[in-house]
Protein backbone atom coordinates (compact mmCIF):
# COMPACT_ATOMS: atom_id res chain seq x y z
CA UNK A 1 0.00 0.00 0.00
CA UNK A 2 2.57 2.35 1.06
CA UNK A 3 4.54 1.73 -2.31
CA UNK A 4 1.15 2.33 -4.20
CA UNK A 5 1.49 5.73 -2.49
CA UNK A 6 4.68 6.52 -3.37
CA UNK A 7 4.61 5.60 -7.25
CA UNK A 8 1.60 8.09 -7.31
CA UNK A 9 3.02 10.86 -4.83
CA UNK A 10 6.58 10.60 -4.62
CA UNK A 11 8.70 9.02 -7.67
CA UNK A 12 11.85 9.24 -6.05
CA UNK A 13 10.74 6.87 -3.02
CA UNK A 14 9.08 4.81 -5.01
CA UNK A 15 12.43 3.87 -6.90
CA UNK A 16 14.04 3.55 -3.79
CA UNK A 17 11.63 1.04 -2.31
CA UNK A 18 12.12 -1.11 -5.38
CA UNK A 19 15.51 -1.18 -4.86
CA UNK A 20 15.37 -2.03 -1.75
CA UNK A 21 12.84 -4.42 -2.45
CA UNK A 22 15.77 -6.19 -5.23
CA UNK A 23 18.42 -5.83 -2.31
CA UNK A 24 15.99 -8.07 0.11
CA UNK A 25 14.89 -10.71 -2.40
CA UNK A 26 18.45 -10.96 -3.65
CA UNK A 27 19.92 -11.52 -0.13
CA UNK A 28 17.15 -14.21 0.70
CA UNK A 29 17.94 -15.88 -2.73
CA UNK A 30 21.55 -16.24 -2.03
CA UNK A 31 21.18 -17.32 1.27
CA UNK A 32 19.02 -20.03 0.93
CA UNK A 33 20.09 -21.08 -2.88
CA UNK A 34 23.78 -20.84 -3.03
CA UNK A 35 25.32 -20.14 0.00
CA UNK A 36 26.34 -23.36 0.67
CA UNK A 37 27.40 -24.56 -2.42
CA UNK A 38 29.52 -21.73 -2.54
CA UNK A 39 30.67 -22.93 0.55
CA UNK A 40 31.63 -25.98 0.18
CA UNK A 41 33.66 -24.99 -3.10
CA UNK A 42 35.65 -23.84 -0.32
CA UNK A 43 36.20 -27.03 1.30
CA UNK A 44 36.61 -29.05 -1.86
CA UNK A 45 39.55 -27.31 -2.57
CA UNK A 46 41.14 -27.70 0.83
CA UNK A 47 40.02 -31.23 1.20
CA UNK A 48 40.22 -32.87 -2.36
CA UNK A 49 42.92 -33.71 -4.62
CA UNK A 50 41.00 -33.88 -7.77
CA UNK A 51 38.73 -31.08 -8.75
CA UNK A 52 36.60 -31.70 -11.38
CA UNK A 53 34.53 -28.70 -13.38
CA UNK A 54 31.38 -28.25 -15.08
CA UNK A 55 31.16 -25.29 -18.38
CA UNK A 56 28.09 -25.51 -21.16
CA UNK A 57 29.87 -22.92 -22.56
CA UNK A 58 29.67 -19.92 -24.57
CA UNK A 59 32.91 -21.04 -26.07
CA UNK A 60 34.51 -17.56 -24.87
CA UNK A 61 33.66 -18.20 -21.94
CA UNK A 62 35.24 -21.80 -21.35
CA UNK A 63 38.69 -19.91 -22.31
CA UNK A 64 37.91 -17.68 -19.94
CA UNK A 65 38.01 -19.97 -16.76
CA UNK A 66 41.05 -21.62 -17.84
CA UNK A 67 43.59 -19.63 -15.69
CA UNK A 68 41.48 -20.79 -12.28
CA UNK A 69 42.07 -24.06 -13.17
CA UNK A 70 45.54 -24.08 -14.57
CA UNK A 71 46.02 -21.94 -10.81
CA UNK A 72 44.29 -25.00 -9.35
CA UNK A 73 46.30 -27.35 -11.06
CA UNK A 74 49.41 -26.50 -9.31
CA UNK A 75 48.13 -28.17 -5.85
CA UNK A 76 45.06 -30.51 -7.42
CA UNK A 77 44.62 -32.78 -10.54
CA UNK A 78 42.28 -30.96 -12.42
CA UNK A 79 38.84 -32.36 -14.66
CA UNK A 80 37.35 -30.29 -16.87
CA UNK A 81 33.72 -31.43 -18.41
CA UNK A 82 31.82 -29.87 -20.84
CA UNK A 83 27.77 -29.93 -20.51
CA UNK A 84 26.83 -29.90 -24.26
CA UNK A 85 22.85 -28.52 -25.73
CA UNK A 86 21.88 -26.43 -22.85
CA UNK A 87 19.66 -24.42 -24.70
CA UNK A 88 19.92 -20.52 -24.57
CA UNK A 89 17.11 -18.80 -22.83
CA UNK A 90 17.37 -15.35 -23.69
CA UNK A 91 17.81 -13.79 -27.45
CA UNK A 92 21.16 -14.28 -29.56
CA UNK A 93 20.30 -14.12 -32.91
CA UNK A 94 23.13 -15.99 -35.39
CA UNK A 95 24.68 -17.99 -32.41
CA UNK A 96 27.29 -20.93 -33.96
CA UNK A 97 25.37 -23.39 -31.76
CA UNK A 98 22.24 -22.44 -32.90
CA UNK A 99 19.81 -22.51 -29.98
CA UNK A 100 21.92 -23.82 -27.30
CA UNK A 101 25.19 -22.33 -25.77
CA UNK A 102 27.59 -25.36 -26.73
CA UNK A 103 27.13 -28.30 -29.36
CA UNK A 104 28.84 -31.26 -30.23
CA UNK A 105 30.10 -29.56 -33.28
CA UNK A 106 31.59 -26.78 -31.31
CA UNK A 107 33.10 -29.42 -28.91
CA UNK A 108 35.14 -30.93 -31.86
CA UNK A 109 36.33 -27.52 -32.92
CA UNK A 110 37.36 -26.31 -29.20
CA UNK A 111 38.74 -30.06 -27.70
CA UNK A 112 42.31 -30.03 -29.53
CA UNK A 113 43.08 -26.54 -28.11
CA UNK A 114 41.90 -27.74 -24.93
CA UNK A 115 43.85 -31.46 -25.19
CA UNK A 116 47.20 -28.88 -25.69
CA UNK A 117 47.24 -28.02 -22.15
CA UNK A 118 49.17 -29.71 -19.88
CA UNK A 119 47.26 -28.74 -16.79
CA UNK A 120 43.93 -30.09 -17.37
CA UNK A 121 44.06 -33.82 -16.89
CA UNK A 122 40.82 -34.31 -18.32
CA UNK A 123 38.11 -33.04 -20.91
CA UNK A 124 35.58 -34.35 -21.61
CA UNK A 125 31.65 -34.31 -22.29
CA UNK A 126 29.52 -34.15 -18.97
CA UNK A 127 27.42 -37.29 -18.78
CA UNK A 128 26.57 -37.05 -14.75
CA UNK A 129 29.82 -37.40 -13.27
CA UNK A 130 30.49 -35.72 -9.90
CA UNK A 131 31.37 -32.11 -10.33
CA UNK A 132 33.24 -29.95 -7.66
CA UNK A 133 32.80 -26.65 -9.35
CA UNK A 134 30.05 -25.83 -11.49
CA UNK A 135 30.55 -22.49 -13.67
CA UNK A 136 27.05 -22.92 -14.61
CA UNK A 137 26.14 -20.70 -11.93
CA UNK A 138 27.36 -17.72 -13.08
CA UNK A 139 24.15 -16.87 -14.51
CA UNK A 140 21.99 -17.73 -12.17
CA UNK A 141 23.68 -15.80 -9.09
CA UNK A 142 22.47 -12.27 -8.58
CA UNK A 143 25.40 -10.82 -9.42
CA UNK A 144 26.20 -7.88 -12.51
CA UNK A 145 27.76 -9.22 -15.29
CA UNK A 146 28.83 -6.03 -16.92
CA UNK A 147 31.99 -6.92 -14.75
CA UNK A 148 35.28 -8.24 -16.91
CA UNK A 149 33.92 -11.75 -17.94
CA UNK A 150 37.17 -12.60 -17.81
CA UNK A 151 36.44 -12.60 -13.66
CA UNK A 152 33.22 -14.16 -13.29
CA UNK A 153 34.69 -17.53 -12.48
CA UNK A 154 36.69 -16.30 -9.46
CA UNK A 155 33.02 -15.75 -7.80
CA UNK A 156 32.37 -18.95 -8.40
CA UNK A 157 35.60 -20.94 -7.53
CA UNK A 158 36.67 -18.51 -4.84
CA UNK A 159 40.41 -18.52 -6.80
CA UNK A 160 42.02 -15.41 -8.71
CA UNK A 161 44.85 -15.65 -10.31
CA UNK A 162 47.16 -13.32 -12.15
CA UNK A 163 45.24 -12.55 -15.32
CA UNK A 164 48.72 -11.27 -17.01
CA UNK A 165 50.43 -14.15 -16.97
CA UNK A 166 49.64 -16.56 -19.89
CA UNK A 167 47.49 -19.19 -19.77
CA UNK A 168 47.42 -21.26 -23.37
CA UNK A 169 49.85 -22.83 -24.69
CA UNK A 170 50.11 -23.60 -28.75
CA UNK A 171 52.95 -24.00 -30.96
CA UNK A 172 53.23 -21.26 -33.96
CA UNK A 173 51.45 -21.90 -37.05
CA UNK A 174 53.15 -23.09 -39.56
CA UNK A 175 52.14 -20.92 -42.42
CA UNK A 176 50.04 -17.91 -40.73
CA UNK A 177 52.64 -15.57 -39.46
CA UNK A 178 53.41 -12.02 -38.81
CA UNK A 179 50.00 -11.18 -40.17
CA UNK A 180 46.76 -8.60 -38.83
CA UNK A 181 44.42 -10.50 -38.08
CA UNK A 182 40.67 -10.05 -37.07
CA UNK A 183 38.05 -12.05 -35.64
CA UNK A 184 34.94 -9.65 -34.91
CA UNK A 185 31.30 -10.77 -33.84
CA UNK A 186 27.96 -8.90 -34.40
CA UNK A 187 27.69 -8.33 -31.42
CA UNK A 188 29.51 -5.78 -29.30
CA UNK A 189 30.64 -3.38 -31.55
CA UNK A 190 31.87 0.04 -31.32
CA UNK A 191 29.99 2.20 -34.01
CA UNK A 192 31.76 5.03 -33.33
CA UNK A 193 35.07 3.48 -35.26
CA UNK A 194 35.98 1.90 -38.64
CA UNK A 195 38.66 -0.58 -39.79
CA UNK A 196 38.84 1.09 -43.34
CA UNK A 197 42.08 3.00 -42.31
CA UNK A 198 44.08 -0.50 -42.11
CA UNK A 199 43.96 -0.61 -46.27
CA UNK A 200 47.37 1.38 -45.93
CA UNK A 201 48.90 -1.33 -44.48
CA UNK A 202 49.16 -5.23 -46.15
CA UNK A 203 46.20 -6.72 -46.63
CA UNK A 204 44.70 -8.67 -42.81
CA UNK A 205 42.92 -11.69 -42.47
CA UNK A 206 40.01 -12.68 -41.05
CA UNK A 207 39.56 -15.35 -38.77
CA UNK A 208 36.22 -15.74 -37.55
CA UNK A 209 32.79 -16.68 -39.91
CA UNK A 210 32.35 -16.21 -43.25
CA UNK A 211 29.41 -13.93 -42.71
CA UNK A 212 31.11 -12.00 -39.98
CA UNK A 213 34.23 -11.58 -42.65
CA UNK A 214 31.52 -10.29 -45.52
CA UNK A 215 30.14 -7.99 -42.90
CA UNK A 216 33.49 -5.91 -42.53
CA UNK A 217 34.96 -6.51 -45.79
CA UNK A 218 32.73 -3.57 -46.77
CA UNK A 219 34.76 -1.42 -45.18
CA UNK A 220 38.03 -2.66 -45.21
CA UNK A 221 38.54 -3.80 -49.06
CA UNK A 222 41.92 -5.61 -48.83
CA UNK A 223 40.69 -7.94 -46.21
CA UNK A 224 41.06 -11.87 -46.73
CA UNK A 225 39.03 -14.84 -45.33
CA UNK A 226 41.01 -17.75 -43.80
CA UNK A 227 38.80 -20.39 -42.46
CA UNK A 228 40.02 -22.33 -39.67
CA UNK A 229 39.96 -25.82 -39.22
CA UNK A 230 39.40 -25.68 -35.57
CA UNK A 231 40.00 -23.32 -32.66
CA UNK A 232 43.72 -24.85 -31.98
CA UNK A 233 44.12 -23.70 -36.00
CA UNK A 234 42.76 -20.28 -34.84
CA UNK A 235 44.77 -20.08 -31.52
CA UNK A 236 48.02 -20.97 -33.80
CA UNK A 237 47.49 -18.54 -36.02
CA UNK A 238 46.89 -15.49 -33.43
CA UNK A 239 49.63 -16.28 -31.15
CA UNK A 240 51.52 -16.10 -35.15
CA UNK A 241 50.19 -12.76 -35.74
CA UNK A 242 51.52 -9.40 -35.70
CA UNK A 243 48.82 -7.89 -34.57
CA UNK A 244 45.10 -9.51 -33.52
CA UNK A 245 42.04 -7.25 -33.27
CA UNK A 246 38.53 -8.05 -32.18
CA UNK A 247 35.99 -7.30 -30.06
CA UNK A 248 34.33 -9.37 -27.24
CA UNK A 249 34.08 -12.80 -29.05
CA UNK A 250 36.30 -16.25 -29.16
CA UNK A 251 39.69 -14.21 -31.14
CA UNK A 252 40.48 -11.74 -28.49
CA UNK A 253 39.71 -14.26 -25.58
CA UNK A 254 42.32 -16.59 -27.17
CA UNK A 255 45.09 -13.48 -27.73
CA UNK A 256 43.85 -12.72 -24.07
CA UNK A 257 44.93 -16.44 -22.65
CA UNK A 258 48.43 -15.95 -25.09
CA UNK A 259 49.42 -12.90 -24.19
CA UNK A 260 50.14 -12.00 -27.95
CA UNK A 261 49.57 -8.51 -29.23
CA UNK A 262 45.72 -7.30 -29.21
CA UNK A 263 43.75 -4.77 -29.64
CA UNK A 264 40.23 -4.70 -28.30
CA UNK A 265 37.43 -2.87 -29.98
CA UNK A 266 35.92 -2.16 -26.44
CA UNK A 267 31.61 -1.86 -26.46
CA UNK A 268 30.01 1.63 -25.04
CA UNK A 269 27.15 -0.67 -24.19
CA UNK A 270 28.59 -3.71 -22.38
CA UNK A 271 32.55 -3.38 -21.44
CA UNK A 272 32.23 -6.64 -19.65
CA UNK A 273 35.42 -8.00 -22.03
CA UNK A 274 38.69 -6.57 -20.77
CA UNK A 275 42.20 -6.93 -21.51
CA UNK A 276 45.43 -7.91 -19.04
CA UNK A 277 48.94 -7.72 -19.04
CA UNK A 278 51.42 -6.57 -22.13
CA UNK A 279 51.00 -5.98 -25.78
CA UNK A 280 47.67 -5.15 -25.10
CA UNK A 281 45.32 -2.24 -25.98
CA UNK A 282 41.39 -1.16 -25.81
CA UNK A 283 40.20 1.76 -27.56
CA UNK A 284 36.24 3.63 -27.55
CA UNK A 285 37.39 6.33 -30.66
CA UNK A 286 39.30 5.93 -33.96
CA UNK A 287 42.22 8.10 -32.93
CA UNK A 288 43.16 5.38 -30.09
CA UNK A 289 42.41 2.35 -32.58
CA UNK A 290 44.95 4.22 -34.94
CA UNK A 291 47.38 4.93 -31.81
CA UNK A 292 47.65 1.84 -30.05
CA UNK A 293 47.74 -0.31 -33.40
CA UNK A 294 50.54 1.89 -34.89
CA UNK A 295 52.29 0.87 -31.25
CA UNK A 296 51.73 -3.10 -31.41
CA UNK A 297 52.56 -2.99 -35.12
CA UNK A 298 56.12 -1.01 -35.07
CA UNK A 299 56.68 -3.20 -32.09
CA UNK A 300 59.18 -5.95 -32.59
CA UNK A 301 57.87 -9.32 -31.11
Amino acid sequence: MLQFFYKVFNRNKYKESINLAKIEKEKILFKNKYENYINLIQENLTKKKEISFLHSGHTGDIINILPILKEISKTHICKLYIQLDLPITNHYPDHPAGQFFFNKKIYNMLLPLLKKQSYLSVVDVFSSQDIDIDFNLIRELPLNLLFDNNRYGFHVAGVQPDLSNKYLEVEDHPDMKNKITICRSPRYQNHLISYNFLEKFEKSYYIGTYDEYLNLRRELKNLEFYECKNFLDMAMIIKSSKVHIGNSTLGIDIAEGLKSPRLLEACPHFPARQVHGEKSYDFYFQVHFEKFFNLLYNTKN
